[in-house]
Formats: structure tokens, C-alpha cells, sequence
């Protein structure tokens, strides 16, 4: 096959060729020059980031025939068989493949012969997170204590899955994810090195589909050529990738910014019309609050290249900080339900009207807003609606009772505690109905509605009280609808209500002394 993909044909062979990771390059272009190598690396990141293409040239480094050094040559026999993948003395390991210990202890074993063509044998595990924990436990070993010519190189996306014991043994690299304009950067380098024509804003549509990965970029240049016959164009990239026109989501937030529901499912009506994808048109929407947002508060983020800039910055004014942040939240937890919604059309429509219902500062009807601006507030109160009054009587029939006057609500946790002590809890009892205002807890005295079944309450010991047993054997606890046994004025020796009881009458007890309580 003659054809060579872009992201294969223009994979970097050098240092200074490698985009978005200078920390990385930096490190390790030190350590080559003042000989200070590791036995082990481990390179992280997510896909696309140039992980086996960093080891791939520090294996080159290590074995480029003038000597160690951090600018291969090149052109001796070492760079150029590491480069066309035939270094003999270069070992790719894919181990989500090769994931049993008799894989890891078959190259273990052959890690003790010295290499054949080159000065250093490297590894180059690649996704090592997939290893098995006895292909882990193998290596423990000879990654701490390799022989001096064998070099490990390690890359994973997911280092949470790496034991601990294997990073503690080796040196780690975090890639980062590129950012957009430096994924634009590179498209356009390659594309004038290609002599393939394009628009600047296509590179910007590709460089943020890419979501960090260059590979991935790379991959879609392709498809765009293909798809614009040699050519790429930001229509047809903007058709390509599904990516919705800043021009048709830029009239719903203006149509939100004026409360204006009908002129929101219209512009809905016209993207779902359009065919576009409904979680591509949150995404967006979500990107250009964004934009408003940084518009709003540091302008000068906000490119002077940005497309509608003025429109955004419009919409900054037109909008509080607060609206527009309300209306993020809400567009981003309507992408994450949208595949819990009837169908998308439904999940979308409902996200833009969720935006008119909690949007702050709602304006009030007509007349109570002109009503309020002429300073009446008796005005602007009389302009809302007013229940209707109750009809009229009819002849002959009864005059209705009056309407119980209201009692105020009481706080049961405010009222000071029977039992006396301050911040006691209140023993709370089923008041009956009855014109007794105070009634005793238990015992004869107690009314008769509060004997009718069994029931249990905390009696909390007043101040003063001694751990001396009362008369009757009383508990903590105290169960209600049993009489005492042997009713006796002694309950209340000390209080002033002992005249007034008697076993017949129930006279309640009106006082707070401890022994008032405690015979239950």
C-alpha cells in the first residue's frame, strides 16, 4: 500500500518535534545529557498523546551509534531501524495480549543476555496495566534490579490500576492532554507540508474534536480530505463532524435572554428540522455560555478571531453572571439525562424550558409592573389576583358558625420543663380533653383517657434527686395504665396539694416535687 496515513507518516522522530509536552522533553533531555538514566520509566496520559512515540525516541537516544545523547542523528543504522520498527534490540511488548506470568517470565529471561546490535536493550511495555497480578509480582524483581544494559519503559492510560509496588520503581511521566491551538498549530504545518488546502476554522472544528489527542486529529484530517475530495472546508468539516453553527444556537440564547418561549421551541423546532444531534447542540450551547462567561468577566480571554464576538459580548450584557451560570448548570445536567428522555427532541426542548422556569428576575405582569414603578406598593398589591368572596346565604338557612379564632403555635422545644432543670428534655404526654390544664404522668391520679392502653415515657430526674428508691419502686421508665397498688398521700408529703387529693376524687396533683413523679 502505498498511501501512509498522516498520523503514521508525521509520528515525531525527535525531541523537539513532540507538541504540548516541553515538560516531559525537558526532564528527560537533561538526564540523557548529564548521564544521570533511570533503569525504569513510566509514561501516563490518555490516547494520542505520544506515549509509545516518547519511548520510541528514547530508545533511539539510548542507542544512536555516535553515543548517548538527547538529539539522535538519525541517519546511523540504529535510528534508522528503530524508526522502520526492525532494531533487534528494541522489544514492543503489548500487554493487553500478553498478559500471563509465562509471557512476563519468558522476557525476564531473556533480559540477562546483553543486547546484539545496540548499547542498551529496551522494553517497551505498552498498556502494562493489563498485566495479570502474577505477571506483576514476576517483574518485582528485575524492575527493581535490572541488569545495567536493560532499560524498562512502561505506558498505561490507567495508572490507578498499576500496583503500587511497580511505581515506587519506577521514574513517572504524566503526558498531558494538548490544548486546541496547539493541535491547530501542528494540523497546519502539516497540511502546508501536504500542499492540501483548507480553512482555518476547520482546523479549530478538528483540533476540538480531538479533545486533547493528536492522533485522534491526525485521523480526522484524513476523513475531512476524503470527505472535501482533497480539500478541507469548514462546512463540510462542520457536516463531517456533526458540529453545530454558532449562528443557529446564538438566537435561543437570545430568544432566553428575552423570555420569550414560543421564539425558544421555534429555534428548536429548526435545529431539530436540520437533523442536528441534539447532544452536540447542549455541548456547544454549554461552550458558548462558556464563552459569555469568560466575556463577562476577563474580556481579554475571550480570541479576537472568536466567531461572533460581538454577538457574545451582547449577550454578556444582556445577561446577569448569575443567569448565565444557572443556565451552564442546567444545559450540562440536560446533556448527562438526555438518554434518560422520551426521545432527544423531548430532553432538549424540556432543558431550554427548565431555563425559562428558574430563570432569576422574572418580570411581573403589566399592570403590577407599572403599578411598582410608580412607587404605590398599595397599588402594585392590589394589582394581583384577589380571592373570590363566598357567595351570599341562601334564604332560610342557618347562619354559619363563626370560625374558630386561631391559636398561636407553640414551640414544644421553648416551654420550660415540668420536671424542672435547665435544657431538660419535656416529657410529652396525649393531652385529653378535658379542663384540667395540668394532669400527673401515671399513678391514680392520672386521667382516666390516659389509662386506656399501655404506653412507655422517659422520666427525666429532676435537680436534687437522690438515688434513694421511692415508695412504690419507680423506673426510668414508666408504664401508664396501671394504678397504684398502694395510693398513698405520701406521694406529696412535701408539696402544697396533698389536702387535695384523695383516691375517689383524682384531685390531679398540681406540683413539681420529685416524688410527685417518681412512685410510677
Amino acid at each position: 500500500m502505498s498511501h501512509q496515513v498522516l498520523a503514521r507518516k508525521w509520528r515525531p522522530r525527535r525531541f523537539d518535534q513532540l507538541v504540548g509536552q516541553e515538560h516531559v522533553v525537558r526532564a528527560l533531555s537533561n538526564a540523557l545529557s548529564t548521564g544521570r538514566l533511570h533503569h525504569a520509566y513510566l509514561f501516563t496520559g490518555t490516547r494520542g498523546v505520544g506515549k509509545t512515540t516518547l519511548a520510541r525516541i528514547l530508545a533511539k537516544c539510548l542507542n544512536c551509534e555516535p553515543g548517548v545523547t538527547a538529539e539522535p542523528c538519525g541517519q546511523c543504522a540504529a535510528c534508522r531501524e528503530i524508526d522502520s520498527g526492525r532494531f533487534v534490540d528494541l522489544i514492543e511488548l503489548d500487554a493487553a495480549s500478553n498478559t500471563g506470568v509465562d509471557n512476563m517470565r519468558e522476557i525476564l529471561e531473556n533480559a540477562m543476555y546483553a543486547p546484539t546490535a545496540g548499547r542498551y536493550k529496551v522494553y517497551i511495555i505498552d498498556e502494562v496495566h493489563m498485566l495479570s497480578k502474577n505477571a506483576f509480582n514476576a517483574m518485582l524483581k528485575t524492575l527493581e534490579e535490572p541488569p545495567g544494559h536493560v532499560i524498562f519503559i512502561l505506558a498505561t492510560t490507567d495508572p490507578q490500576k498499576v500496583p503500587v509496588t511497580v511505581l515506587s520503581r519506577c521514574l513517572q511521566f504524566n503526558l498531558k492532554q494538548m490544548p486546541p491551538g496547539h493541535v491547530a498549530g501542528h494540523l497546519k504545518n502539516v497540511l502546508e507540508a501536504e500542499a492540501v488546502p483548507f480553512e482555518p476554522g476547520a482546523l479549530g472544528l478538528l483540533a476540538r474534536a480531538a479533545a486533547g489527542s493528536m492522533r485522534d486529529a491526525l485521523s480526522l484530517t484524513d476523513q475531512a480530505i476524503a470527505y472535501g475530495s482533497g480539500a478541507i472546508k469548514e462546512d463540510d468539516t462542520r457536516a463531517m463532524l456533526g458540529v453545530i453553527d454558532q449562528a443557529y444556537l446564538l438566537p435561543v440564547l437570545e430568544a432566553l435572554a428575552d423570555q420569550d418561549g414560543a421564539r425558544v421551541l421555534r429555534e428548536a423546532d429548526e435545529l431539530a428540522a436540520r437533523g442536528f444531534s441534539f447532544d452536540a447542540a447542549l455541548q456547544d450551547l454549554a461552550g458558548l455560555l462558556h464563552q459569555i462567561a469568560l466575556a463577562q468577566t476577563v474580556p481579554e480571554a475571550v480570541s479576537e478571531d472568536a466567531p461572533e464576538r460581538e454577538r457574545l459580548f451582547d449577550l454578556g450584557r444582556r445577561l446577569d453572571p448569575e443567569t448565565v451560570q444557572l443556565f451552564y448548570q442546567i444545559a450540562t445536567l440536560g446533556r448527562r439525562d438526555l438518554e434518560w428522555a422520551p426521545d432527544e427532541y423531548a430532553g432538549f426542548s424540556m432543558t431550554l424550558l427548565r431555563m425559562l422556569a428558574f430563570a432569576p428576575g422574572e418580570p411581573l405582569p403589566p399592570g403590577a409592573r407599572q403599578s411598582g414603578a410608580g412607587g404605590n406598593p398599595a397599588a402594585a398589591t392590589s394589582a394581583r389576583p384577589q380571592p373570590a368572596p363566598p357567595p351570599p346565604p341562601r334564604p332560610g338557612a342557618p347562619a354559619p358558625a363563626p370560625a374558630p379564632s386561631p391559636k398561636p403555635p407553640t414551640n414544644p422545644k421553648s416551654e420550660p420543663s415540668p420536671l424542672g432543670g435547665e435544657g431538660r428534655e419535656r416529657v410529652e404526654q396525649a393531652q385529653p380533653a378535658a379542663s384540667c390544664a395540668r394532669l400527673p404522668l401515671c399513678g391514680p391520679m392520672a386521667h382516666p383517657s390516659l389509662r386506656s392502653g399501655p404506653r412507655l415515657r422517659r422520666v427525666l430526674r429532676p435537680p436534687g434527686w437522690s438515688p434513694t428508691p421511692p415508695p412504690l419502686g419507680g423506673r426510668g421508665l414508666i408504664r401508664i395504665g396501671a394504678p397504684s397498688p398502694n395510693p398513698s398521700p405520701a406521694w406529696c408529703a412535701s408539696s402544697p396539694c396533698t389536702a387535695n387529693w384523695s383516691p375517689a376524687t383524682r384531685t390531679p396533683c398540681a406540683c413539681a416535687c420529685p416524688r410527685s413523679t417518681s412512685p410510677c
